[in-house]
């Protein structure tokens, strides 16, 4: 809701006012909240108050808290936006509990409507190679090469590249990675990402880092930050004229769709992903499969558009 918009809204009834400054001086004062989040609040409650034309916030039900969501799907909420209408709501009763403005909660047993789950975003087997194919001799540009070739050749998470140390490459070309919830799995380094890897340790002791057990550091010799990944990342996506953005998960998610069109084996790819959960590496099923409908639609004699 914009400023403009807020501004021409009625004024609540006075009790519910009274109630919802207290609230905000609740999550300013005893909470440390910041104004913008304190705001948002205000914005969805007050939005709530009127919509169900509230006197008392007394009047709040079960029913008339599945109304206020029914109310919010009509003015075409997006699910994320809803579900967080409803925290705050959640939120705000819990507090007039706390001071006897409220018997029970009647958020309970409300629930918040699915957001749908983006699916991740991936490059293209050719985007990749444009991007990952920089011949040039600057150690840096060795170290940002090394370090995306063992990204994507890998399929690991940003925390899990910066936390690399050299003692985790094995000899038979095997590396240790420590992901999600301390849990470490060895995974295989392909021909390129090796490669990569070999060049960049034969300068890496040109940057005077003797002591530091990091794979990948900084010109200041130190561990290299997340921050530093996803710029160096940034600057080699504009080197390679590649034409779309480019951010860390990016190369994870491509390898995950690359290896599963490939292979068609999700189990395997749950393993090289470090997931938990097979339902977790599911996702990328969906993107296979926009795979396979995209070269259908070009190649069956049936699909084909005259």
């Amino acid at each position: 809701m914009s400023a403009t918009a807020a501004a021409e809204l009625p004024p609540l009834a006075p009790q519910c006012e009274r109630w919802l400054n207290k609230f905000s001086d609740h999550l300013r004062y005893e909470r440390g909240l910041s104004d913008h989040t304190i705001k948002n609040y205000q914005r969805q409650l007050t939005q709530i108050a009127l919509n169900l034309e509230l006197n008392r916030w007394d009047e709040l039900t079960q029913s008339s808290v599945k109304r206020a969501m029914a109310i919010a799907r009509k003015q075409h909420m997006k699910a994320r936006s809803i579900a967080l209408r409803l925290s705050a709501l959640r939120t705000f009763c819990q507090y007039l509990i706390t001071n006897n403005v409220l018997s029970s909660d009647p958020v309970e047993g409300v629930q918040a409507p699915k957001a749908d789950k983006p699916l991740p975003k991936q490059m293209s087997v050719e985007a990749m190679s444009a991007l990952l194919d920089e011949t040039d001799d600057e150690e840096i540009v060795i170290r940002d090469q090394a370090m995306f070739e063992l990204m994507y050749g890998c399929g690991l998470r940003l925390n899990e590249l910066t936390s690399l140390d050299v003692f985790n490459i094995t000899n038979d070309r095997q590396i240790r990675v420590t992901g999600k919830g301390n849990k470490q799995r060895m995974l295989p380094i392909g021909r390129k990402a090796h490669a990569a890897l070999q060049r960049w340790l034969t300068v890496r002791s040109n940057w005077g880092a003797t002591t530091e057990p990091a794979l990948f550091i900084s010109k200041r010799k130190r561990r290299i930050s997340n921050r530093q990944v996803a710029n160096r990342l940034d600057a080699m996506a504009l080197r390679q004229s590649l034409g779309q953005r480019v951010n860390p998960h990016k190369l994870r998610h491509s390898f995950a769709t690359h290896v599963l069109e490939s292979s068609s084996d999700l189990r395997a790819v749950q393993e090289l992903l470090g997931h938990a959960n097979l339902s977790t590496t599911q996702v990328y099923t969906h993107l296979d499969f926009q795979h396979l409908a995209k070269v259908y639609d070009t190649a069956h004699p049936r699909a084909r558009k005259k």
